[in-house]
């Protein structure tokens, strides 16, 4: 089934103006790319790199803290939200009111945790949509969680799969 849509369309707006959008991808029908835009900047593309580093980042100023938001991200969206069959998708398990537990990480890292849930749970939702078996996504934050080296969390978040 080919439709066609093609976006960008507006999923979400953060307290603090930036916009989370999503657009047409190429990978099957529901493929979609996710990008924002921070008021008075150019729309980015966020990557798993920019998500774990923010997270690093967070880790340093409150661990345990960013350890419930880690433990919150597998528990209560990878391993609830399943593949997008609608253009444009739609988040599946993201609340406001999931912010606020974590809200003292806002003091740390580039990205807010509203932010971070949003996004987040896009991609989740983008990975399952093109590859309802895969785990990249899920082996990512687990690793994160189980405090693996760095190495190894920064070379899986930036895999590119086979060329």
């Amino acid at each position: 089934m080919t439709t066609n849509w093609t976006g960008p369309d507006l999923i979400y707006t953060t307290s603090n103006g930036t916009r989370i959008y999503v657009q047409k991808g190429g990978k099957s029908d529901f493929d979609f790319k996710v990008r924002y835009q921070e008021p008075g900047k150019n729309k980015r593309t966020p990557q798993h790199i920019h998500l774990i580093i923010d997270l690093y980042m967070k880790k340093v100023g409150n661990k345990e803290l960013t350890m419930r938001l880690v433990d919150h991200l597998i528990k209560d969206v990878i391993l609830k939200v399943r593949p997008s069959m609608e253009n444009p998708p739609a988040l599946q398990v993201f609340s406001p009111d999931h912010i606020w537990p974590f809200q003292d990480l806002d003091a740390y890292g580039e990205y807010s945790v509203e932010f971070l849930l949003v996004v987040g749970e896009l991609i989740i939702i983008q990975e399952k949509t093109n590859y309802p078996y895969g785990t990249m996504t899920e082996r990512l934050f687990r690793s994160f969680r189980d405090e693996k080296d760095i190495f190894s969390v920064v070379s899986t978040a930036t895999f590119r799969g086979r060329k």
